[in-house]
Protein backbone atom coordinates (compact mmCIF):
# COMPACT_ATOMS: atom_id res chain seq x y z
CA UNK A 1 0.00 0.00 0.00
CA UNK A 2 2.76 2.32 0.53
CA UNK A 3 4.63 1.75 -2.65
CA UNK A 4 1.23 2.56 -4.42
CA UNK A 5 0.69 5.78 -2.11
CA UNK A 6 4.35 7.21 -2.83
CA UNK A 7 4.10 6.33 -6.57
CA UNK A 8 0.92 8.46 -7.22
CA UNK A 9 2.19 10.86 -4.34
CA UNK A 10 5.49 11.42 -6.62
CA UNK A 11 3.60 11.52 -9.82
CA UNK A 12 0.78 14.05 -8.84
CA UNK A 13 3.65 16.48 -6.88
CA UNK A 14 5.96 15.75 -9.77
CA UNK A 15 3.34 17.18 -12.17
CA UNK A 16 2.23 19.79 -10.15
CA UNK A 17 5.59 21.39 -9.68
CA UNK A 18 6.57 21.20 -13.17
CA UNK A 19 3.77 23.57 -14.13
CA UNK A 20 5.51 26.40 -12.23
CA UNK A 21 9.29 25.37 -11.54
CA UNK A 22 12.22 23.83 -13.71
CA UNK A 23 11.65 20.05 -15.30
CA UNK A 24 14.43 19.41 -12.11
CA UNK A 25 11.70 19.92 -9.62
CA UNK A 26 10.88 16.28 -10.03
CA UNK A 27 14.16 15.61 -8.64
CA UNK A 28 13.21 17.31 -5.79
CA UNK A 29 9.66 15.58 -5.22
CA UNK A 30 11.11 12.44 -5.81
CA UNK A 31 14.07 12.78 -2.66
CA UNK A 32 11.49 14.48 -0.48
CA UNK A 33 8.57 11.56 -0.72
CA UNK A 34 10.85 9.09 0.35
CA UNK A 35 11.94 10.81 3.35
CA UNK A 36 7.92 11.25 4.39
CA UNK A 37 6.97 7.23 3.38
CA UNK A 38 8.84 5.04 5.04
CA UNK A 39 10.00 1.84 2.37
CA UNK A 40 13.10 -0.30 1.86
CA UNK A 41 15.32 1.53 -0.72
CA UNK A 42 15.20 -0.64 -3.88
CA UNK A 43 11.15 0.46 -3.32
CA UNK A 44 11.80 3.81 -3.48
CA UNK A 45 13.90 3.52 -6.99
CA UNK A 46 10.65 1.56 -8.41
CA UNK A 47 8.30 3.76 -6.97
CA UNK A 48 9.98 7.14 -8.40
CA UNK A 49 11.32 5.35 -11.69
CA UNK A 50 7.74 4.20 -12.30
CA UNK A 51 6.00 7.23 -11.68
CA UNK A 52 8.19 9.68 -13.43
CA UNK A 53 8.31 6.86 -16.50
CA UNK A 54 4.63 6.85 -16.93
CA UNK A 55 3.95 10.74 -16.01
CA UNK A 56 6.98 11.99 -18.94
CA UNK A 57 5.71 9.15 -21.30
CA UNK A 58 1.86 10.13 -20.81
CA UNK A 59 2.54 13.87 -21.09
CA UNK A 60 4.61 12.90 -24.02
CA UNK A 61 2.42 11.11 -25.87
CA UNK A 62 -0.49 12.96 -25.11
CA UNK A 63 1.66 16.66 -26.50
CA UNK A 64 2.81 14.32 -29.79
CA UNK A 65 -0.64 13.52 -30.63
CA UNK A 66 -2.06 16.68 -31.01
CA UNK A 67 -0.49 17.22 -34.13
CA UNK A 68 -0.45 13.37 -35.47
CA UNK A 69 3.58 13.01 -34.10
CA UNK A 70 4.62 15.12 -36.71
CA UNK A 71 6.93 17.12 -34.74
CA UNK A 72 8.48 13.79 -33.02
CA UNK A 73 9.26 11.76 -36.19
CA UNK A 74 11.49 14.91 -37.04
CA UNK A 75 12.91 14.92 -33.77
CA UNK A 76 13.41 11.18 -33.87
CA UNK A 77 14.91 11.55 -37.69
CA UNK A 78 17.55 13.67 -36.18
CA UNK A 79 18.04 12.45 -32.52
CA UNK A 80 18.37 8.47 -33.48
CA UNK A 81 18.11 8.47 -37.04
CA UNK A 82 14.81 6.70 -37.07
CA UNK A 83 11.60 7.77 -38.12
CA UNK A 84 9.92 6.37 -34.93
CA UNK A 85 8.29 8.72 -32.38
CA UNK A 86 7.37 5.90 -30.00
CA UNK A 87 11.47 5.65 -29.70
CA UNK A 88 11.75 9.01 -28.83
CA UNK A 89 8.48 8.78 -26.31
CA UNK A 90 10.60 5.97 -24.68
CA UNK A 91 13.95 7.83 -24.72
CA UNK A 92 11.97 11.05 -22.81
CA UNK A 93 10.15 8.64 -20.36
CA UNK A 94 13.61 6.97 -19.40
CA UNK A 95 15.11 10.39 -18.93
CA UNK A 96 12.73 11.63 -16.52
CA UNK A 97 12.80 7.99 -15.17
CA UNK A 98 15.94 7.90 -14.28
CA UNK A 99 16.46 11.35 -12.42
CA UNK A 100 12.98 10.26 -10.59
CA UNK A 101 14.13 7.16 -9.34
CA UNK A 102 17.74 7.77 -8.70
CA UNK A 103 16.85 10.93 -6.31
CA UNK A 104 14.17 8.57 -5.10
CA UNK A 105 17.16 6.19 -3.55
CA UNK A 106 19.16 9.09 -2.42
CA UNK A 107 16.20 10.35 -0.05
CA UNK A 108 15.73 6.35 1.34
CA UNK A 109 19.15 6.21 2.41
CA UNK A 110 20.05 9.54 3.02
CA UNK A 111 16.87 8.64 5.36
CA UNK A 112 18.76 5.44 7.16
CA UNK A 113 21.65 7.45 7.36
CA UNK A 114 19.83 9.92 9.80
CA UNK A 115 17.88 7.55 11.59
CA UNK A 116 20.93 5.46 12.68
CA UNK A 117 22.53 8.23 14.18
CA UNK A 118 19.59 9.59 15.98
Amino acid sequence: MKFIISLILIALLSFAFSLYLPWWSIAIVSFGVPLVIWQKPYLDFIAGFAALFLLWGGLAWYTSSANSHLLAEKIAVLVINKNSPLTLITITALAGALVAGLSALTGSLLRGIIWKKA
